[in-house]
């Protein structure tokens, strides 16, 4: 059985709080059980609980527990359980080449440095799928977050949900080979490359090429 990683926990707990086995109000069990029901380590466990409480779905009060926030009949989250891989890859089309203009304007250095910590994750994880794709999705919230604009940070946080619900999480077991993660992670590098270069144009130029590399992967694997 292959192991799962923070995003396959954070959609199956979501899954459990859409379906009403966890209710709104109602506080989940303790974290050192929901690892021990997931089979995963417990920072694995708080990583898909931040992945959550990020789409708005749970809140951890101190000193209290984590508490599930989700009310049934929210559109965002409807929205975000009916969505498809290529719906996401053309929801980013219309956003993250503008976030690289954002993020050459806005970014500072601590941004940069953790883009290139998230590359460097994806550099190591060339044979590992869960933990190339809990990088990249790292890199791209921190280019998300780089670009200072909270409603877009939001956005792209809703987004990005959606590569932790099961048709994501199936596409990347069959797209996430290491030739197109050996091509991922080149690009990557050249939008953060351009990004510190201060080039906004090609900084977004090289986000659509990996984003259209990710939309054909994902199409070939649909017709597969």
């Amino acid at each position: 059985m292959a192991k799962l990683g923070s995003a396959d926990v954070a959609s199956l707990i979501r899954r459990d709080i859409i379906k009403g086995i966890y209710r709104q109000h109602e506080r989940l069990p303790a974290s050192r059980q929901m690892a021990e029901t997931h089979g995963v380590a417990r920072n694995t466990l708080r990583d898909a609980l931040a992945q959550l409480e990020r789409e708005g779905l749970i809140q951890t009060r101190a000193g209290s527990g984590t508490y599930v926030t989700y009310q049934k009949g929210t559109e965002t989250i409807e929205a975000l359980e009916h969505a498809n891989p290529l719906e996401l890859i053309d929801a980013r089309f219309a956003l993250e080449p503008h976030l690289c203009r954002l993020s050459v304007l806005q970014g500072r250095q601590t941004d940069f440095e953790e883009m290139a910590r998230q590359c460097e994750r994806m550099e190591r994880a060339e044979h590992d799928p869960v933990a190339f794709s809990e990088a990249d999705t790292a890199f791209h919230h921190a280019l998300a977050k780089s670009s200072r604009n909270n409603l877009l940070i939001w956005v792209i946080g809703q987004i990005n949900a959606v590569r932790s619900m099961d048709d994501w999480t199936r596409m990347r077991h069959v797209t996430l080979e290491p030739s197109i993660i050996r091509k991922y992670n080149e690009q990557h590098r050249r939008i953060l490359t351009a990004i510190r270069s201060r080039e906004p144009e090609e900084a977004a130029n090289a986000m659509k090429i990996h984003l259209e590399t990710a939309r054909v992967s994902l199409m070939r694997a649909a017709d597969a």
